[in-house]
């Protein structure tokens, strides 16, 4: 390093007397950078409005509040509301030198106003630092989290967690663009195929705030609809929320309002665009200078300004449920905006869930739905096969498919690619054997056994492979399949129809879409591709293994998921025909086959209100350890009306699987509790959870976990 007085033994040694000099000046002349002091000790402080009211970073209920923090001099001007912080929180009360409260760990939080004075009476500990002078959490957002915090019991932070992406520092020093006026008003398009759609775009475009529940007609207009609906939304100077399912989804939308409206007035709010270049989509959206965003589930936080139109479409997949805590729905979040923002609302999807038939039941919504003259103009033929029917066919029994089905594929494939979903991916998830029909299991651990490929079993619990099974009840050797999946059907079909391609779409590879050339296409449920000009046909395989699950939703999800592949299949007039493996008789059968999901979602409703089912009640599930369970709802005061429903068991989580959320860890035995209150008071049984669990937590929670779930989607 060198010296003023002389030379030393660093780099600049050689370098030109000119040059030294130089450096030494711009030293010289340079501000000395200063450590950012950790507690601001003896700095001055802001000298209006001193006080920060912030929200920690802590995702547990009883420290669910606000904390004050003094507010330095320095960091005054950008320490303003919604900006991110950084404090010192876990200071003991006697830690305070010079007036103020020292220690602690650094914690991030959000600032959510500044005060003249602080309701704590003791000394403050100061903000240790602005993250950023970008304001993130507004007024608008706060309000819904705090919203939806209180709808299920849980933190606000977590909440903010789920609305405010990471921070990307690059992506905020980049401008966003500027903002376009609102463009012209729509025509109708196919809106006019629906009773109500002329009148419902209109509203929109004049600025009006309609509720609806769309029944969309079978084919890929959808999108366009939606598209529609978005545009007629700015074209009154308002903002619009799309949320759909999946990636594919939002594709979609995308590429359809991109056609509508062109380049920059939208923006697409998903996983797959990566940290930086979502952050920067979130940030134009918040600054204004986009007015519409299409995305997944977590785009129903989106800060879109002036918010006139929300939408979901296909509410009742399960993406739209959120997994990390308080675990949100994205239709109850949009729901709740709408209520607050006093802006539209559409719910649409070529079915209807329970959820979305009460909405018109109550009256809070109109249905928007085609008459039905319209919807079989649109929708392919449904033809069933029944037990009855594989009982009396030998193809059935010889090669797993019926001859109705053999027949529909041959004449399908004559006109374009052929639909086939089977409700498992893999190979022959599940062995039995042949002669008795008994299921095979493991030597080991009694653990169901599965072919992983053409030669070798494995059991489905331990792993173990098995090479020399046979039958302990009848002492066969031969197995069958008792559920085929989908790489075993496309095999099968391969094999039937040599000369025509086999694609497969699933969760190792899901295909977004396929030519409109002959070709079979299997896939498992929710991965099917759209086929150019639509599919010639489609057969829906084992429907029993959808309808039996025990499960209350078991009906209404295997409608959703039949209709979805339907409306994938050119109309009947084009020759489109579905047909589904599946007892006739039953009312999601029937229902199918009349393209009525609306119909069954009413009969759906009626039923459960008898029972006192959810979502004509509301429900939370209290799940942990069984003494845990049992003291916690010893210890919660619940309102008067509530029901106590159990505890059960849970299904314990087996060695080698993924943990479902509300699951146990693997090894240890829980117990579920379902609570259950009638309508009107879902906001006391929350309340009274997140006073329990809070002071539960408070306490150290005895070591032991529970876990506390509002809505909980499988009830059983």
């Amino acid at each position: 390093m060198s010296s003023e007085n002389g030379s030393g033994d660093g780099g600049g040694a050689g370098a030109p007397p000119e040059q030294l000099a130089f450096i030494r000046e711009s030293v010289r002349g340079a501000k000395v950078p200063r450590a950012k002091p950790r507690t601001w000790r003896g700095a001055a402080l802001a000298k209006e409005l001193p006080v920060a009211r912030v929200l920690v970073d802590k995702g547990v209920l009883h420290l669910d509040r606000y904390f004050d923090y003094a507010v330095p001099e320095e960091l005054d001007a950008d320490a303003q509301p919604g900006v991110r912080v950084r404090v010192r929180f876990g200071a003991g009360r006697h830690r305070v030198r010079e007036g103020r409260r020292e220690g602690g760990g650094l914690i991030d939080g959000f600032l959510i106003e500044r005060l003249a004075e602080s309701e704590y009476s003791g000394p403050l500990a100061a903000l240790a630092q602005v993250v950023s002078p970008e304001p993130v959490l507004s007024e608008e957002l706060l309000g819904l989290a705090r919203a939806v915090a209180d709808r299920y019991a849980g933190s606000l932070a977590d909440v903010l967690q789920l609305a405010v992406p990471p921070r990307s520092a690059r992506a905020e020093r980049r401008p966003s663009p500027t903002p376009l006026p609102p463009p012209a008003a729509p025509d109708t398009g196919s809106w006019a195929r629906y009773e109500h759609g002329g009148a419902f775009i209109e509203s929109l475009a004049s600025g009006g705030a309609p509720r609806a529940v769309w029944n969309a007609l079978p084919g890929p207009l959808w999108s366009e609809e939606l598209a529609r609906a978005v545009a007629a939304t700015l074209a009154s100077g308002r903002g619009a929320l799309v949320v759909v399912p999946d990636g594919r989804a939002a594709a979609r939308v995308d590429a359809a309002l991109t056609a509508l409206l062109g380049e920059g007035r939208h923006a697409l709010l998903t996983a797959d665009a990566g940290p930086e270049k979502r952050y920067a989509q979130w940030l134009a959206v918040r600054r204004g200078s986009v007015r519409a965003v299409v995305g997944t589930r977590a785009a129903m936080f989106a800060p879109v300004r002036d918010l006139g139109l929300v939408a979901i479409w296909d509410d009742g997949d399960d993406s739209h449920s959120e997994q990390h805590a308080p675990q949100p729905h994205a239709r109850d979040v949009l729901l709740l905006r709408a209520a607050l923002d006093k802006c539209a609302f559409l719910l649409g999807g070529w079915s209807c869930t329970v959820e979305a038939a009460q909405l018109v039941e109550s009256g809070w919504a109109r249905p928007l739905v085609a008459g039905r003259e319209q919807v079989r103009r649109s929708a392919p033929l449904v033809r069933t096969v029944g037990d009855d029917d594989l009982a009396r066919d030998e193809a059935a029994r010889a090669a797993r498919l019926p001859t109705l089905a053999w027949q529909v594929v041959r004449e399908g494939l004559r006109h374009g690619p052929v639909l086939v979903q089977v409700p498992r991916r893999g190979y022959v998830p599940r062995m039995a054997c042949a002669q008795c029909r008994a299921p095979a299991r493991c030597r080991h651990c009694s653990g169901p056994l599965e072919a992983q490929d053409a030669g070798a079993l494995r059991c489905g619990w331990c792993g173990r492979e098995e090479g020399a099974w046979h039958c302990p009840e009848c002492g066969g050797f031969r197995l069958r399949a008792q559920v085929v999946g989908a790489r075993r059907t496309a095999e099968e079909l391969g094999r039937a129809f040599p000369a025509v391609p086999v694609r497969t779409s699933g969760r190792e590879q899901v295909l977004d879409t396929v030519p409109g050339t002959p070709a079979l296409v299997v896939s498992t449920p929710g991965a099917e591709p759209v086929a150019e000009g639509g599919y010639a046909a489609a057969l829906l395989l084992d429907g029993w293994a959808m309808l039996g699950r025990p499960d209350l939703r078991a009906g209404e999800d295997a409608l959703r998921r039949w209709i979805a592949a339907g409306a994938l299949v050119r109309p009947q007039g084009e020759r489109g025909t579905v047909v589904v493996v599946a007892e006739p008789t039953l009312r999601p059968v029937q229902a199918l086959v009349r393209w009525d999901p609306v119909g069954h979602a009413v009969r759906e409703l009626a039923e459960r209100a008898e029972l006192g089912f959810p979502p004509v009640s509301r429900m939370a599930a209290v799940s942990g350890p069984a003494e845990a369970v049992a003291e916690f709802l010893r210890a919660v005061e619940l309102p008067p009306d509530a029901e106590v429903l159990g505890p059960v068991p849970v299904p314990p989580t087996l060695p080698g699987r993924q943990r479902r959320p509300g699951a146990p860890p693997p090894g240890e035995d829980w117990e579920r509790a379902l609570v259950r209150v009638p309508p009107g008071s879902g906001g006391a049984l929350a309340a009274a959870l997140k006073t329990a669990q809070a002071a539960r937590m408070a306490r150290g929670g005895g070591g032991e976990a529970v876990r506390v779930r509002i809505d909980p989607p499988d009830i059983g």
